[in-house]
C-alpha cells in the first residue's frame, strides 16, 4: 500500500514540476516585455552628435591667450548624425563665470566646407550657470551646428576651465557633448581687471580719442604699467642704497689722498676725479659691461652696477670732501694741536665731523643726481625703471609707461630736493649765529614799539 502511494505522488510531482517551469518562465517573458515597454516609452540616450571644435577667443595683449577677468567668446561647432534633429543645445561654466545672453547666436553651417552660414531661430535661456539655446524647429538631420555665446568672464584666478556641454533631439532623446577640452584661461590681478573695467568706459574712449592724450596719458596704461614699472623703481632704490654708501668711503679717501704732501697719492687721486669726472658715466657703463667680459671677467649686472655708480659718485663726492675739509678754518687744526691731538686724530675728530655737517646738503644733491643716472644702466639691459618702461612702450607704442617713470623719479627726487633747502637754510642760521638774529629782531621791536 505504501508503494502504491509512493508511486502515485511520484507521478503527481512529474506531472506539477515542468507545468511550474513553464508559468515561471512565462512570467519572466511578460515582465521583460513589461520592462521593454515602459523604457520605450522614456527617452532615449543619442550618442551621435560630436564637437567638432571648441575655444574661447583671445583677449590678452599676446598669442592665444584667454585672460581671466575680462571679456571674451565661447565657441562650439559640432555635428549631427544624420537621424538627429537637435532641439536644444546647453552649456554649464564654471562656478564663478559671468555671461550675457544679449548677443549669443546659433547658426549652421552648410556646404563641403562648412562655409556656409544658414541663420536659425533659436532663444537663449539661463538657469544658473547654465546656458540654453532653444530650436524652434525646422532644422534638417544631420545638421552642422556653431554656437557662439558673447560676454563670458571667467574668474580673474584663471586655471584649467571646464564647459560642460549637453543636448536633447526633437525626438526626445539626451546626451551629453563630448570632447570639450578644458580651456586655460591666464590669472590677471586687480589692477589688469581696474584697466580693462576702464577701457570700456565711454569718458576714457573720449579721452583716448585725442592722440597726444592717448599717446602721453592712456588711463588704462596708466593703471597697467605702474605695477611692472614699480619692479623697477625698488631695483634703481637698491643700486643706490648700495653704491651710494660705497662711493662715500672713496670719496673720502681720495680727497684725503689729493690733499697728501706725497705727490704720487696726489698724482692718483688726480687722475682718478679728473679721468672718472671728464668721461660720461655711458660710456663708463658701457666699457665695464661690453670690456670686462671679453677680458674674461663675468660679473652679474646687479652688483658691476652698483660697482660703476659707486666708483662715478666717489670722484664727485671727492671733490665735495675735499671742499668742505679746506672750508674748515686753520684755527681749528690749530686748536686741536694745542690739546696734543696729532695729525690724524685731528682730522678724525674735529674736521671730518664739521666737513660732514657742511657737505651734507652737497651729498644730497649728489645723491639725487646717482639715483637718476640708474636710468643710463637701462642702455645694458639692467631691468630697472627706464627699462621696465621701455619694455612696455615697445609692445603697446605708447608713450604712457615712460610718464610713469618718470612719476617714480619725482617721488623721491622732490621730497629729497626739499630736504636739501632745509639743510642749507639749518646750516646758514647756524653759520650767521642766533645771536645777530635776536639782535635784528630787538631792532624791529625798537622801531615799531618806541
Amino acid at each position: 500500500m505504501s508503494v502504491g502511494f509512493n508511486v502515485k505522488n511520484d507521478y503527481a510531482v512529474a506531472n506539477v514540476r515542468p507545468n511550474g517551469r513553464i508559468r515561471a518562465v512565462a512570467l519572466a517573458v511578460a515582465c521583460a516585455t513589461a520592462l521593454l515597454l515602459a523604457l520605450s516609452c522614456l527617452p532615449g540616450t543619442a550618442q551621435a552628435l560630436s564637437t567638432s571644435t571648441f575655444t574661447a577667443r583671445p583677449n590678452g595683449d599676446a598669442g592665444s591667450q584667454v585672460l581671466g577677468g575680462t571679456e571674451t567668446r565661447l565657441t562650439w561647432e559640432g555635428q549631427a548624425a544624420d537621424d538627429e534633429s537637435v532641439k536644444q543645445l546647453s552649456f554649464t561654466l564654471p562656478e564663478g563665470t559671468a555671461y550675457a545672453l544679449d548677443n549669443n547666436r546659433l547658426t549652421l553651417l552648410t556646404g563641403p566646407d562648412h562655409m556656409t552660414r544658414q541663420k536659425v531661430s533659436a532663444r537663449f535661456t539661463a538657469e544658473g550657470s547654465t546656458i540654453t539655446a532653444h530650436l524652434d524647429g525646422g532644422v534638417v538631420p544631420g545638421a552642422y551646428y556653431r554656437v557662439e555665446l558673447y560676454g563670458v568672464v571667467f574668474p580673474a584666478a584663471g586655471g584649467s576651465m571646464q564647459v560642460q556641454g549637453a543636448y536633447a533631439l526633437e525626438d526626445g532623446r539626451q546626451g551629453s557633448l563630448e570632447g570639450m577640452a578644458p580651456l586655460a584661461i591666464t590669472s590677471v590681478s586687480p589692477v589688469d581687471q581696474l584697466a580693462k573695467g576702464l577701457e570700456q568706459q565711454d569718458w576714457v574712449k573720449a579721452w583716448n580719442s585725442n592722440k597726444f592724450l592717448r599717446l602721453f596719458l592712456n588711463p588704462p596704461l596708466l593703471v597697467s604699467s605702474f605695477p611692472v614699472v614699480l619692479n623697477g623703481f625698488f631695483l634703481a632704490l637698491g643700486i643706490v642704497a648700495v653704491a651710494f654708501p660705497l662711493a662715500i668711503p672713496v670719496g673720502l679717501a681720495f680727497a684725503l689722498m689729493r690733499m697728501s704732501r706725497f705727490r704720487v697719492l696726489r698724482g692718483i687721486a688726480t687722475t682718478y676725479v679728473n679721468v672718472v669726472r671728464g668721461t660720461p658715466m655711458f660710456l663708463q657703463i658701457y666699457i665695464a659691461f661690453f670690456g670686462l667680459p671679453l677680458a674674461g671677467f663675468e660679473i652679474p649686472s646687479f652688483p658691476l652696477g652698483v660697482v660703476v655708480l659707486g666708483m662715478n659718485s666717489g670722484a664727485y663726492l671727492c671733490e665735495i670732501f675735499r671742499g668742505g675739509i679746506q672750508s674748515i678754518s686753520k684755527g681749528q687744526f690749530e686748536a686741536a694741536r694745542s690739546l696734543g691731538m696729532n695729525a690724524a686724530q685731528t682730522m678724525v675728530h674735529v674736521v671730518i665731523p664739521q666737513t660732514v655737517r657742511r657737505v651734507l646738503p652737497t651729498m644730497t644733491s649728489e645723491f639725487i643726481l646717482l639715483y637718476k643716472d640708474t636710468s643710463l644702466l637701462a642702455a645694458v639691459g639692467v631691468m630697472e625703471v627706464v627699462m621696465y618702461a621701455k619694455t612696455i612702450v615697445a609692445s603697446t607704442g605708447s608713450i604712457t609707461p615712460y610718464i610713469v617713470a618718470a612719476f617714480f623719479y619725482l617721488v623721491l627726487t622732490l621730497p629729497l630736493a626739499k630736504l636739501v633747502g632745509l639743510l642749507e637754510r639749518k646750516l646758514a642760521q647756524n653759520d650767521t649765529g642766533t645771536s645777530a638774529k635776536s639782535k635784528k629782531g630787538k631792532a624791529a621791536q625798537a622801531v615799531f614799539h618806541p
